[in-house]
């Protein structure tokens, strides 16, 4: 017989979806604030620690919200996004939640579409293919009506996190956006967003300006619903020259963060810039960015990144290699933490993976890898008078 009563799965979403959310004010006291005296270079009597990709496909938890909802429906709505962030930070002890969302938002602001394909990842079905193409993008964009959502659930986070741990916002930097709004998806090569900067200059940087134009109308609507930290991914980095990073990326890059605090005035938050791949740009980001953080990936030395920098007034974040979080060796675990903090040393430090964490990751290895950065930091941090 047919019926026109909701099902259990419309049901569940449309309560979500009804979850009235608080005005973004009078957020409960923080309880723990090592992150942010870290970002700042601050005495901190232990490392805190929080990893890329937090909240994903490797928790229980998530796969079953996941089997309910959609990549972007769960995005899209706030009360969704809300418990996957909360997740990891009820199982694990972290200094940091960071929301739940997406950086190819920025590419949906635009007028691109973008889905979630299972086993392949993010694919855009109409890319931008000619400069003609440009035409296409949706410009000026109004942030808050199309990325109103990851305010929203910021703001709802925030309040629900009851001070436990700072909230960190998050975009993807121009370049990488570029790449993926190019390509259509992934990428081993980016040949084709690559062949764009040599061929076509003034639409590459019309694409760019048009993409920065975005992130920094979105940074600053993140922290002001918020965001005590934000996040910049440039997960492609590693694709471009330096003389192309030198050319195209470093100045938007620059730009972000200065009209990002130029804009928040005394409410600005520290700020992270993430280069996957980055190592011949780590120089530049700490000294011609104006970033507060530069977070490395697992193939760069901690000690050779400290010394490379010298006494350069940043904070160092990362790096161990991701696929340590699915192994069961306990001792190579500790061993492979007590290098990372000797290289790195327990000021101006945050630790984190070098990337996102992998879906085969274990979840008793994640909590013992937090364990072990609080414990052997704390033994170092009190060594160097740290509290």
């Amino acid at each position: 017989m047919a019926t026109d009563a909701p099902s259990i799965k419309e049901a569940e979403l449309a309560s979500a979806a009804a979850v009235q959310i608080p005005p973004a004010s009078n957020f409960p006291a923080l309880k723990n604030d090592l992150i942010l005296r870290a970002a700042r270079r601050q005495p901190v009597p232990r490392v805190p620690v929080w990893l890329m990709r937090q909240a994903g496909r490797y928790l229980p938890e998530f796969r079953q919200t996941r089997s309910k909802y959609d990549f972007f429906t769960i995005c899209r709505t706030p009360s969704l996004a809300c418990e996957v962030t909360l997740q990891p930070m009820r199982r694990f002890n972290l200094d940091a939640a960071i929301i739940f969302s997406d950086i190819l938002v920025v590419p949906q602001a635009l007028g691109l579409e973008v889905v979630m394909v299972e086993g392949k990842g993010p694919v855009l079905p109409n890319p931008i293919s000619e400069p003609s193409d440009l035409d296409r993008l949706r410009t000026p964009v109004d942030v808050e009506k199309e990325l109103g959502y990851v305010m929203r659930a910021i703001t709802l986070t925030r309040h629900r996190l009851d001070g436990q741990a700072p909230l960190i916002g998050f975009a993807g930097a121009p370049w990488t956006l570029m790449a993926y709004m190019i390509e259509g998806g992934s990428s081993t090569t980016h040949a084709k967003s690559k062949r764009w900067l040599y061929a076509h200059p003034a639409a590459s940087n019309r694409l760019l300006d048009a993409i920065t134009d975005v992130v920094i109308d979105f940074m600053v609507a993140q922290i002001r619903a918020g965001a005590q930290l934000v996040q910049l991914f440039e997960s492609h980095c590693g694709s471009l020259t330096p003389e192309l990073f030198r050319r195209y990326e470093l100045p938007r890059l620059a730009r972000i963060a200065a009209e990002t605090r130029r804009r928040l005035g005394e409410a600005a938050v520290p700020m992270i810039a993430f280069a996957k791949d980055g190592h011949f740009a780590l120089e530049m980001l700490a000294k011609d960015c104006g970033f507060d953080v530069v977070s490395v990936d697992w193939t760069m030395e901690p000690a050779e990144c400290r010394r490379r920098l010298g006494d350069c007034p940043v904070a160092l974040q990362g790096n161990l290699d991701p696929v340590l979080m699915a192994c069961t060796d306990r001792d190579q675990l500790n061993q492979e933490v007590h290098r990372m903090l000797q290289g790195f040393g327990t000021r101006g430090y945050i630790c984190n993976l070098g990337h996102g964490i992998y879906p085969d990751a274990q979840p008793d290895t994640v909590g013992a890898f937090i364990d072990a950065v609080h414990r052997l930091s704390e033994s170092a941090a009190a060594a160097a008078g740290d509290k």
